[in-house]
């Protein structure tokens, strides 16, 4: 599950400027891993625990399940159109 090279050429075809699309994959990674965080922490707590975001449980290595990267989504996602970005103007 590695990363592979990316070509400089098709990053272009998706954005005019590199550092904009290394930021826009830098902000979609951000956004796969706080979502995963959250439904993670929501789905660990019972019903009646809803307020109670403090203590998340440590998983034993015997239920290691192994995902993909949040940076493989994100660049995945990229490359199929599915991240949107703006420019913010001064």
């Amino acid at each position: 599950m590695g990363l592979k090279t990316l070509p400089f050429r098709d990053i272009e075809d998706q954005a005019d400027n590199l550092y904009e699309a290394v930021a826009a994959m830098s902000g979609q990674a951000r956004n796969e891993l706080q979502e995963e965080i959250l439904n993670k922490t929501i789905s660990s707590h019972n019903d009646e625990e809803f307020d109670v975001f403090d203590e998340v449980e440590e998983p034993s290595p015997d239920d290691y399940i192994e995902k993909e990267k949040v940076t493989s989504v994100a660049i995945d996602k990229f490359f199929k159109g599915k991240v949107l970005w703006r420019k913010i103007k001064h």
